[in-house]
C-alpha cells in the first residue's frame, strides 16, 4: 500500500505540539527539509532528541519550536558552536530550553532499548564517568552476576513520539535502503511511535529486492513516505550529492545574532513554500559542485531462490 505524501502533508499528519521528536542521521542523511517544514508549520513545545544536534536543531531552537533538548554533543560540524542553541541556554533567547545530555553511545543505547521494547539497557562506558552525577536518568544497578563490576550504569529507553529519518531510496510502502554512515537512523525508526521516511528517490520493488541486504528499514515500521530530492542539503546523501561546506560557514556568520538568524529563516524557510523553491534559490552551478564522483561497488550474484 502506498504511503506517499508530500512533506507538508506528512509533517501535518505526524507532528503535534509538545511531542518528543527525533530527527535521525549522523553527518549525512539529515532531514533538513523536514525540519524546515516543522518550522513553517509553527510547532511549539517540542522535546528535540538527537545525537549531534547540528544546524537543523539550531534552526528549530531559533524559531522557538523547542522547549527541551535530549542530545549528545552539539555543534556546527567543522566550524564551531551552535549559536542559537547557546543563546537559548545562556540568554534565554528566544526562550529558555532544558538540556538532558548523554554520550553518543549513551543516547544510541537509549534508542536501542526503545527499539527492543526494553525499559533500559546497560552500558559499561559510563563506569568512572561523571555523567551519572549530572543526569538523573542514568542509574546504577547491582550486577546480578559474578564479575569485576558490583554495579553497572543503565539508561532508560527512548521512544520518540515521532522520528523523521532519511534514506537514499525506498518503495512507496516504505521499504528503505541505506548505505554509507547509518548512524542511529535504524534505531530511531524502530523506537518511534510514528515514522516519517524521507528519501532521495522512490524506486520499484524489484530494485529493493535486487539488493536486500541494504534494506535496513522495513515498511512495517514506516507510516509516511516522502520523496524529497536534496532533502538533506546542506548535509549530504552518499552517492547523490556532497556536503555543502559553504552553507555551514554561512550559517555560522548569519547566526551570530538573533536578528541575523531570523533574517536567514525569513529568506530560506518562511520565504519558500517547499523544498523545491528552496533549491531554486541555490544556483545550478552550486548544486553541480555537490555531485559526487562515481564509485560503484563491485556487483555480487544474489542467486535466485
Amino acid at each position: 500500500m502506498s504511503k506517499l505524501r508530500d512533506m507538508e502533508g506528512a509533517i501535518d499528519a505526524a507532528v503535534e505540539d509538545g511531542q518528543t521528536m527525533y530527527l535521525g542521521g549522523f553527518t549525512h542523511l539529515i532531514p533538513l527539509a523536514a525540519g524546515h517544514e516543522i518550522i513553517r508549520q509553527g510547532y511549539e513545545g517540542l522535546t528535540a532528541a538527537r545525537a549531534t544536534p547540528d544546524l537543523i536543531y539550531d534552526q528549530l531552537i531559533a524559531a522557538g519550536c523547542v522547549d527541551d533538548v535530549v542530545f549528545s554533543w552539539a555543534g556546527n560540524p567543522g566550524v564551531g558552536s551552535l549559536r542559537a542553541f547557546r543563546r537559548a541556554v545562556e540568554e534565554e533567547v528566544p526562550h529558555a530550553i532544558g538540556l538532558e545530555e548523554y554520550s553518543h553511545f549513551g543516547l544510541v543505547t537509549r534508542l536501542e532499548a526503545g527499539a527492543r521494547h526494553l525499559p533500559f539497557l546497560p552500558l559499561r562506558s559510563y563506569v568512572g564517568s561523571d555523567y551519572i552525577e549530572h543526569n538523573d536518568a542514568i542509574r546504577l544497578l547491582e550486577n546480578p552476576y559474578d564479575g569485576p563490576l558490583d554495579e553497572i550504569p543503565v539508561v532508560p529507553a527512548l521512544n520518540p513520539d515521532v522520528a523523521i529519518v532519511r534514506a537514499q531510496r525506498a518503495t512507496e510502502d516504505g521499504s528503505a535502503q541505506l548505505w554509507g554512515i547509518l548512524g542511529e537512523i535504524v534505531e530511531a525508526a524502530f523506537a518511534a511511535d510514528t515514522v516519517v521516511l524521507s528519501v532521495e528517490e522512490i524506486v520499484d520493488e524489484d530494485v529493493i529486492r535486487s539488493d536486500p541486504n541494504r534494506t535496513f528499514i522495513p515498511d512495517s515500521v514506516v507510516d509516511y513516505v516522502v520523496e524529497e530530492p536534496y532533502g538533506s542539503h546542506p548535509s549530504y546523501a552518499q552517492g547523490y550529492y556532497g556536503r555543502d561546506n559553504e552553507a555551514y560557514l554561512t550559517w555560522d556568520e548569519q547566526s551570530q545574532s538573533h536578528d541575523g538568524t531570523q533574517e536567514w529563516l525569513d529568506e530560506w524557510v518562511y520565504g519558500v513554500e517547499n523544498r523545491r523553491e528552496y533549491l531554486e534559490k541555490l544556483t545550478p552551478e552550486r548544486l553541480l559542485d555537490l555531485e559526487p564522483k562515481t564509485n560503484y561497488a563491485t556487483p555480487i550474484d544474489m542467486g535466485e531462490y
